[in-house]
């Protein structure tokens, strides 16, 4: 299906001339998205990378009047990351303040089931800090994982911090390729896709010998 068929893109691109009503809508749907409900966050992603392009060529895209304000690419960009950056460290802050609590209770029972939570607590007491920047990659473990690494031993800095991290490599990158280059982008985006997922697990494997492996061999 064509990213203009897609819900999400169709409620936004309703506001493409209302940019501050369009990035409200953003820190909505990413707070729905990083709670679980099954919202694509990519969807929401591409959507705002798409109305910045559209904003960027009226000559395409006729406004409905002159000067009519647009969503700007770097603007937009910028905005969608800290949504999603706040909304994980939010989420992190649960696991933190509720604890348990928040596990048993029948909302989200669905979701932390045992063999997930065998999942996530086995990425986290292996490699620490660095399942951070995994499960940002891990659309449906990223609510549960974050739960869990804010009941672990990491810092709220440190999450902030990886998880940032994480999150400048793929939000304004998509946003701002596909502001400058259009939809056509999007197919190179899912040519590549595995390529990318690969290189990424290639470099925590390398971090990974370099900090944890290395070291014992040298002693």
């Amino acid at each position: 299906m064509s990213i203009s068929q897609e819900p999400i893109f169709q409620w936004l691109s309703q506001y493409a001339y209302e940019p501050h009503m369009v990035y409200l809508m953003v820190f909505a749907v990413m707070l729905a998205s990083g709670f679980g409900l099954p919202i694509p966050e990519e969807v929401t992603v591409i959507s705002v990378g798409l109305l910045s392009y559209i904003g960027a060529h009226p000559s395409e895209f006729p406004p409905p009047y002159h000067n009519a304000p647009v969503v700007h690419g770097y603007e937009a960009a910028m905005v969608t990351l800290i949504a999603v950056v706040a909304v994980d460290c939010v989420v992190f802050t649960l696991g933190r303040v509720f604890g348990r609590k928040i596990l048993v209770m029948p909302r989200f029972k669905s979701i932390f089931t045992e063999q997930r939570l065998a999942k996530i607590n086995g990425w986290v007491q292996k490699h620490g800090l660095y399942a951070v920047f995994v499960f940002r990659f891990t659309a449906g473990l990223r609510f549960p994982a974050h739960i869990i690494l804010g009941m672990s031993r990491i810092h709220a800095w440190q999450f902030a911090l990886v998880d940032g991290i994480a999150a400048c490599i793929s939000i304004p990158t998509q946003i701002l390729l596909i502001y400058h280059f259009g939809e056509p982008i999007l197919q190179v985006f899912h040519e590549f896709k595995l390529w990318i997922f690969w290189i990424i697990v290639a470099v925590l494997a390398a971090i990974l010998v370099k900090v944890l492996i290395w070291p014992r061999f040298k002693r």
